[in-house]
């Protein structure tokens, strides 16, 4: 091997380690900064200001239209007064509970955090801390759900559908839902 090819070798070998060593630094890169290290501010704010923050995604793909989006739509789907206003108090209360219980998300979290930065937590808080968390958690997510299930009983099955096709998703492989609502 002549004295070039083995420089290129060489060169390309620390290339390659160099890369290694990159591509094993953390993706959490900066978040040591946060206020709370398990939240962005954007998610704080979503968690406060009652946003759904993909909790409802499962009835969401499924079929079962969200309050706030079909406001967004109203026109698109020809609501009568009726199912506006229905549609208006499902997601008033919808993001009232979500807020309260949002801002009960986010303090958990920071006691959580707190706990770590203060060095103050053994696995007995430990386990305390992250099953609030979690009850808190799955409360969120129930209401946001929930309000997918309101909504979906004052929609008749033509708004359904064009509320699926207005969001973007296809019809196929959404399911049958077999929904009872009033159809109005």
């Amino acid at each position: 091997m002549s004295s070039k090819m083995t420089a290129v070798f060489v060169m390309i070998l620390a290339m390659l380690g160099g890369k290694s060593l990159a591509s094993e630094s953390s993706p959490y890169i900066g978040e040591e900064a946060r206020e709370i290290k398990s939240l962005s501010n954007a998610e704080v704010d979503g968690l406060l200001s009652g946003k759904g923050m993909g909790y409802a995604k499962a009835a969401e793909l499924s079929g079962y239209p969200g309050p706030a989006h079909v406001l967004e739509l109203s026109e698109e789907l020809s609501l009568s007064a009726d199912q506006r206003r229905e549609t208006e108090v499902i997601f008033s209360q919808m993001e009232d509970s979500a807020k309260d219980i949002g801002a009960d998300l986010v303090a958990a979290e920071r006691a959580l955090d707190e706990a770590f930065r203060s060095k103050k937590i053994d696995e007995s808080s430990l386990s305390k801390l992250v099953e609030d968390i979690g009850n808190i958690e799955s409360r969120l997510r129930a209401v946001h759900l929930g309000a997918h299930l309101q909504q979906t009983e004052i929609l008749n099955d033509e708004q359904i559908s064009e509320y699926m096709d207005l969001r973007g998703y296809n019809r196929a492989g959404h399911g049958n839902h077999h929904k009872h609502h009033h159809g109005k």
